[in-house]
């Protein structure tokens, strides 16, 4: 529970002070909250005087009365507003830099890191782990704090008038310790698993919200809700086992308290029957006694929070740990644009994908790649992008090898057309100016224009304006390539990879495509993988890729004058596109 309070004022970094000053302004708070009991019992005791005739009471007394409870009353507040407001937004202002920080991780990062962990446990972090700290870390920490200075100064008042009364007090608070301790090691082993089942929870729906088409489409419905019901039945037992043992020691941990309140008052009415104690301070006493653990009963919830939330600290900081792919490189400027591949391998874990390919594709050229699923085409693309890392050899952009470029250096000079497309929920017009944000609409047009996609844009309900689904889940496979197209095109950058750009593609629009791509590519580096052949014929270099190596490179007509994969590829697409229905 300290542990993590203490990792948590380490958090705050350059907001230490904010956070100090808090605790301040908690403990004057804490005063102005006992000053009205002590005057009870002082005005008190003079009014028992007067009515033994020891003093006589001045009028003035009660007018003084009165403006010391508006002093106090007004104390108290004005520090409480003080201690929420140098406190309560640190968490928010912190919660908000590390979600934007956390960003920037999983932006450089490998994409073997999402392999690794999976997409809930990765959601859960910026989410609903962050979330814990947006709306706990400063009031948990303000309740310990707090609750321990509340209890402190109370003693320390208790202890001026009655020392027996303060040591009471101080068992008490030392046996609700142990409970604490208790229900705070319990909560550490629970938060753990909670952690567990609610990100599997997660992924259990955020599959099954992407795969419902799959689902509806097999008649599935039932298999696929009993993955979420079975997540929804491991996080509801978790749930109810951490209640279960949150009931026992928060019960004794009270218990303790409630026993040295009821002591206390005991303690003092005997000291007082026996007269060590005057009336009006035992009073004071009763008061006090019932005041004294009001914050100190609340960090029950604190100690139990505060584990949860170290749980989560430890997966936030997992990620932030995650190593760059690019934290050795730099920002360099690039005046060649060949690329290069040197005796690369390169495997999935275990599974070797490329076997020692050696390639050079000189600047101003097309090559093609082509070859059986599962050859390697597309991760040679995702080696160039540097989404991984080759495990053996090097690539080379120019005369650079790109891992001495950072990643956004290297990425500024490539653009990509996936051959499955993502489009963000956002307007057309934004998923297009993607590739180039300061574009201008003009810029715009021209690139979807070039991309074969201006006119259906200008039929859709708002025109560029129009907001696509998820994933531009709203359009056609054809659309949404184009328009990924348009996007590559927009950015203009000097190398360009087609991942399979013109596979949903139909065929009236399939020329003028291929017209925009040969304008495109004019003066640029492209890779092109492809099994169209109007895609690949006219490329300068073909390469042909089969379990991992290049068995085969050249133009087309070199190729087809062999008896290889290529020539035998080149036969099946021309019977492909030949045949129809009679």
């Amino acid at each position: 529970m300290f542990r993590t309070m203490k990792r948590i004022i380490r958090w705050t970094g350059g907001r230490k002070r904010r956070l100090y000053w808090g605790f301040l302004f908690s403990f004057l708070q804490t005063m102005f909250t006992a000053m009205p009991i002590m005057g009870a019992a002082y005005f008190l005791d003079l009014m028992i005087k007067d009515s033994r005739d020891e003093i006589e009471l001045s009028p003035v007394l009660a007018l003084w009365a009165l403006v010391f409870m508006i002093v106090v009353i007004l104390g108290r507040f004005l520090f409480s507003y003080l201690r929420a407001t140098f406190q309560e937004s640190i968490a928010y202002e912190k919660t908000a830099e590390e979600r934007i920080r956390i960003g920037d991780i999983l932006k450089r990062v490998s994409l073997g890191f999402f392999d690794k962990n999976n997409t809930g446990e990765i959601s859960g972090a910026v989410t609903t782990d962050l979330s814990v700290f947006e709306m706990y870390a400063m009031k948990m920490t303000d309740t310990l704090v707090g609750a321990y200075i509340h209890a402190a100064a109370m003693i320390a008042c208790l202890g001026f008038f009655c020392w027996q009364a303060a040591l009471i007090c101080i068992l008490g608070i030392t046996g609700s310790g142990f409970f604490l301790y208790l229900l705070s090691k319990g909560s550490h082993k629970n938060a753990i698993v909670h952690q567990k089942a609610q990100n599997e929870l997660i992924t259990a729906v955020i599959e099954y919200i992407r795969g419902i088409a799959v689902v509806k489409a097999y008649g599935q419905e039932g298999v696929a809700v009993q993955g979420i019901r079975d997540a929804y039945c491991s996080h509801r037992k978790i749930n109810i086992k951490i209640e279960l043992d949150y009931v026992g020691c928060n019960a004794m941990h009270q218990l303790c308290l409630k026993l040295a309140s009821v002591a206390v008052v005991l303690v003092t009415a005997l000291m007082t029957v026996d007269g060590f104690l005057p009336l009006p301070v035992f009073l004071m006493m009763a008061i006090f006694s019932f005041e004294l653990f009001s914050q100190v009963e609340q960090v029950n919830n604190a100690a139990h929070t505060m584990e949860l939330m170290e749980t989560a600290m430890n997966k936030i900081e997992e990620i932030e740990k995650a190593r760059f792919i690019d934290e050795d490189s730099v920002h360099k400027p690039l005046l060649n644009f060949s690329v290069g591949f040197e005796g690369v391998s390169f495997g999935y874990d275990k599974r070797k994908v490329l076997d020692n390919i050696s390639f050079e594709i000189p600047q101003g050229t097309t090559t093609a790649i082509v070859g059986p699923s599962g050859s390697g085409k597309t991760t040679v693309c995702n080696l160039l992008a540097r989404f991984y890392d080759v495990n053996k050899g090097r690539i080379c952009l120019g005369e650079t090898d790109i891992r001495d470029l950072a990643c956004d250096s290297l990425l500024s000079n490539i653009s990509m057309v996936f051959q499955n497309v993502y489009l963000f929920h956002d307007t057309v017009l934004n998923n297009i100016r993607f590739g180039k944000p300061e574009a201008s609409m003009e810029e715009i047009i021209t690139a979807a224009k070039k991309a074969c996609c201006h006119d259906f844009i200008e039929k859709l309900p708002d025109g560029y304006h129009t907001v696509v689904g998820e994933g531009g889940s709203s359009l056609s496979g054809g659309e949404k390539q184009r328009i990924s197209l348009a996007r590559a095109i927009l950015k203009d950058a000097p190398v360009i990879i087609l991942d399979e750009a013109t596979a949903s593609v139909d065929p009236e629009n399939e020329h003028l495509i291929q017209r925009a791509i040969s304008a495109l590519s004019k003066g640029k580096t492209m890779i092109v993988i492809a099994h169209r052949l109007a895609t690949i014929e006219n490329a300068q270099q073909i390469l042909v890729l089969d379990e991992g190596k290049i068995i085969q490179k050249g133009t087309h007509e070199e190729l087809i004058a062999q008896d290889g994969l290529y020539k035998r590829f080149v036969g099946l697409r021309e019977k492909a596109e030949g045949w129809k229905l009679a």
